[in-house]
C-alpha cells in the first residue's frame, strides 16, 4: 500500500488516487508526425528506480499531483501540485 501526502488533504491511501502516467513524457507539437504521436501514446519505458508520475486525487480534493516515486521500493520522495511543477501559480 502506498501512502501519498496530498498537499491539501494530508496523508491518504493510494486507493483514493488514479494514476495519470509518467510526468516526464512531453506532448508532441501540432506539427508532429504520425510516428511522433504513436510514440507519445503507446511507447513507454518501464524503467526501475526514481520516476516522476501524475496522480489524480479523485476521492478527495480532485487535484492533480506530481509524485516523485521509486518504482522498485515504492518510496515517495516528494509530492507537489502538478500545476506548480509546470510553473503555473
Amino acid at each position: 500500500m502506498l501512502i501519498i501526502r496530498c498537499p491539501w488533504c494530508g496523508e491518504r491511501d493510494h486507493t483514493e488516487f488514479t494514476y495519470g502516467g509518467a510526468a516526464s513524457v512531453v506532448r508532441p507539437t501540432p506539427a508532429a508526425t504520425d510516428q511522433d504521436w504513436v510514440d507519445y501514446v503507446y511507447m513507454r519505458d518501464n524503467s526501475r528506480g526514481p520516476h516522476e508520475e501524475y496522480w489524480h486525487h479523485v476521492q478527495g480534493c480532485r487535484q492533480w499531483l506530481r509524485v516523485h516515486r521509486n518504482t522498485m521500493t515504492h518510496e515517495i520522495a516528494s509530492v507537489m501540485p502538478a500545476a506548480m511543477a509546470a510553473g503555473e501559480r
